[in-house]
């Protein structure tokens, strides 16, 4: 059987676990290869190189853009990532390999910038082309580095590994994303070596350029596609729950066990994201299960995501939202049997690239949740500008997804738990496949309302 399998960096950090519960684990020598690892970077370390996902925090590439001493900066770095090399000092990682690899490909990282930079001040070429090419010399900076020294920990410690460099920075070849992995792969033998692989491919299309910090998942689905694996793996620091361990207790958050390719979708739509969606599709057409599993817990088979799977018996399996979100209400007594009142409103939705997660509609209003962010604050202006009255709201959108719950009392039982805890529904949407019942609250009781239903629909006593 063999498997694609991709760590996440909180899990690559903490790599003894991994090689203890996952490369090894209870396995013979001779059981340790038919597998193909995906690294993703150290933990923070593209937050250093890029800028920080959750608080924008600037990273090497903010200062390129900027033109600010990007050299300094990646000098900085690299101490970083060297001063990191030395946690794996017990396990095997041999620190002087280690610093001349990191040094060397930052070096190597450099001299692209500078060319870049130079060409960039010529004023001939499209700016945007250039910025995002130094985005991606800059993320592949983090995959080389974890997945050069999980090569090394291996071999050092009597498993055949091998690196399966994918970051292009040693050839010119104009490859794309596809043709780099089937090329990388042809003609390796599988039940010999351990193939460690970087979680960023460099292509012409540019990986980035579609999934932008997407691209580790993407290039696990490509590998998987490519070696038709028999399963594909994610190993994250937690199960896959029935709500978030860090608000219902890890007591009350049990792992979902299975789920289809459709719930996989809902939560992506909301940012909780088991796997990307455009990684997703590759392997759903393939007809190549998902499997989650917790790396801290090797012994548990965790979830696994599959096409066809229906639950046999009616169940709510995953209470999430998200409390970043705005509900834009737009009311206009003209609406009322117009036909495409609706479509105008998309065309300003699509100009400023915004996508809804929510729509909610009545005789004379529109109620749409979208995602809080620069572009959504931009596109409110402009609604307001252009429609009789707009009004928006800080909220929280709050989830409860399952394959099974077509059927009578499913909506009774949720809206029931978070009336008795006093939590209003703001606004709703259900479709017709009836897979995931969304609720719009009030911001402060998002935590309230994920222990009430999960308590009510996820908890079997």
């Amino acid at each position: 059987m063999l498997t694609v399998e991709k760590i996440g960096g909180t899990s690559m950090s903490q790599f003894q676990d991994v090689l203890t519960n996952i490369i090894k684990g209870e396995r013979t020598p001779d059981d340790y290869y038919n597998r193909i690892f995906v690294v993703s970077a150290y933990n923070n370390v593209t937050n250093w190189l890029l800028e920080h996902k959750k608080t924008g925090d600037s990273g090497v590439y903010v200062q390129f853009l900027r033109n600010e001493d990007y050299s300094i900066g990646l000098d900085g770095l690299c101490q970083r990532l060297v001063h990191i090399n030395k946690a794996f000092a017990e396990i095997g990682l041999n620190q002087a390999e280690a610093k001349e690899f990191i040094e060397y490909r930052v070096k190597q990282a450099k001299v692209m910038l500078y060319s870049l930079s130079k060409v960039l001040a010529s004023g001939y070429v499209n700016t945007e082309d250039i910025c995002l090419a130094a985005r991606e010399i800059l993320a592949s900076i983090g995959e080389a580095h974890s997945a050069w020294n999980s090569v090394n920990i291996l071999n050092n410690n009597g498993i055949t590994a091998r690196f399966v460099d994918l970051c292009g920075f040693n050839d010119s070849l104009p490859l794309t994303i596809d043709e780099r992995i089937a090329k990388a792969f042809d003609g390796i033998e599988f039940d010999k070596v351990l193939c460690i692989a970087t979680g960023y491919t460099k292509g012409t299309e540019g990986i980035m350029r579609a999934f932008d910090r997407g691209y580790t998942e993407v290039t696990f689905s490509k590998i998987a596609v490519q070696v038709k694996a028999d399963e594909a793996i994610i190993h994250k620091e937690y199960h896959l729950s029935s709500a978030d361990p860090g608000i219902v207790g890890v007591d009350k958050a049990v792992p979902v066990g299975h789920t289809n390719y459709v719930i996989a979708d809902q939560l992506a739509d909301i940012g909780m994201e088991a796997i990307h969606p455009k990684a997703a599709k590759p392997l759903e057409l393939a007809g190549i299960n998902i499997r989650i599993k917790n790396t801290f817990e090797p012994n548990h088979p965790g979830t696994l995501i599959t096409r066809e799977y229906i639950s046999p018996e009616a169940k709510v399996e995953i209470v999430s939202g998200t409390t970043k979100v705005i509900a834009v209400e737009i009311h206009d007594p003209m609406m009322v049997g117009e036909v495409g009142f609706d479509l105008r409103i998309m065309t300003h939705f699509a100009k400023f690239g915004v996508s809804y997660i929510l729509k909610s509609t009545n005789a004379n209003s529109i109620t749409m949740v979208v995602w809080e962010n620069a572009k959504s604050k931009e596109l409110i202006l402009d609604l307001r500008q252009n429609f009789y009255q707009v009004r928006t709201e800080s909220v929280a959108l709050i989830c409860a997804m399952g394959t099974n719950i077509a059927m009578p009392g499913f909506l009774y039982k949720a809206s029931k738990a978070l009336y008795e805890q006093n939590i209003n529904i703001e606004s709703f949407g259900q479709s017709l496949r009836q897979v995931n019942m969304q609720f719009v609250i009030r911001r402060e009781r998002y935590n309230d309302a994920v222990i009430a239903l999960n308590e009510a629909l996820c908890l079997h006593k």
